[in-house]
């Protein structure tokens, strides 16, 4: 990946904190299953990719502190307030989109 300058990192990190803070704080009621079938990413792909980030600097990481940076708070604590069961028509929604989608 080639350098970037020091006013496009610190746009890049404002437009990550604003899609976090619209994922966690403004719309916590769009499920991850729905993220998945729709744009074939969610709040744990993000956090996934915020620990590749910080390993390729050198930063270990394990699955909760990374899902712990992006989510504010231990993610057993969100999900219990935010996350439902995925219903039968999600499932089958998110199954069919698999075959769009390649992770």
């Amino acid at each position: 990946m080639s350098e970037r300058d020091p006013d496009t990192l610190h746009i890049e990190a404002a437009v990550f904190r604003r899609l976090r803070e619209h994922l966690l704080d403004r719309r916590p009621d769009v499920q991850n299953i729905d993220l998945m079938i729709v744009a074939g990413f969610c709040r744990n792909c993000l956090a996934d990719w915020y620990r590749e980030a910080a390993e390729a600097r050198g930063i270990a990481m394990d699955r909760d502190e990374e899902r712990e940076a992006v989510y504010g708070e231990r993610f057993a604590d969100w999900k219990a307030k935010h996350q439902r069961e995925a219903t039968p028509g999600q499932l089958a929604a998110f199954e069919a989109s698999r075959k769009h989608h390649t992770g």
